[in-house]
């Protein structure tokens, strides 16, 4: 199977790992895990910058904001009108184009309102964003968010921050196998073992901000991240072996190699 860039809105991305900025100790460990992640990409909530002056902001003032491009999202958002207003912000201060729409209503699972998220994401690709809404992994709401125009489709693994790992990869599949727009699993990886297995099924990237913010080395944890997602694409396009019930040997009574 031969690879194909990933590509979004027009924009070939070489590094198939998104990075939150939220939740690091300090600045200086934030750039440390970035620059050892290799990320092209990097999220962060708008509700969290200073729009009045983007560049001296804390969160982005140490950054060599020429090197990346930002994709600010819109937590905190409850309903459909407040993130349009977020994003309409976010632009106005120069920051991006890109948006990732964040909707959720329920504080205990932070899971995306299905509803409130498509209508914004209508709303604001009416307004020419380039709009990557978060979503569950609802197959048929992922396909109504392509319908509308998204440029990329975000479904979660698990609950934010939870890092349980992919609950559902059936689920994950059946979007993967239709998908006409980029698959971004965005939520719940909790370690390098969730990025393969979410990339062994054939997404064509990974977001995630917790479990490398959180980690005991978040510098480390970054560097693996990074070589998971590579690993895990590597192992999508070479094609697992069957899965068999039984023991099958290596050789033949022979000594010939069996396929």
């Amino acid at each position: 199977m031969n690879d194909r860039p990933l590509v979004i809105d027009g924009v070939e991305l070489k590094s198939r790992l998104f990075l939150g900025t939220g939740r690091f100790k300090n600045a200086q460990v934030q750039n440390e895990a970035i620059a050892q992640s290799g990320t092209e990409v990097l999220t962060f909530a708008i509700r969290r910058v200073n729009l009045d002056e983007p560049n001296q902001d804390s969160i982005l003032q140490h950054l060599d904001l020429k090197k990346f491009r930002f994709l600010p999202n819109t937590s905190g958002a409850k309903t459909a009108d407040e993130a349009v207003r977020i994003a309409r912000l976010a632009r106005a201060s120069g920051i991006s184009n890109w948006i990732k729409v964040e909707i959720c209503v329920n504080e205990k699972t932070l899971l995306p309102d299905p509803i409130e998220t498509l209508k914004a994401t209508e709303q604001l690709v009416k307004e020419g964003f380039v709009v990557l809404p978060y979503t569950s992994d609802d197959p048929m709401l992922w396909k109504r968010l392509e319908e509308a125009g998204a440029a990329a489709v975000m479904p979660g693994a698990s609950p934010i921050g939870t890092g349980l790992g992919l609950l559902n990869p059936y689920n994950l599949s059946l979007i993967v196998e239709d998908a006409n727009v980029p698959v971004i699993v965005d939520a719940g990886i909790g370690s390098a073992k969730d990025v393969v297995e979410a990339m062994e099924i054939g997404v064509d990237g990974i977001l995630l901000n917790t479990a490398v913010a959180e980690a005991k080395d978040p510098v480390k944890m970054a560097q693996a991240m990074k070589y998971a997602v590579e690993a895990g694409r590597l192992s999508y396009l070479a094609g697992r072996i069957e899965k068999r019930r039984y023991a099958k040997p290596s050789s033949t009574p022979t000594g010939k190699i069996t396929n």
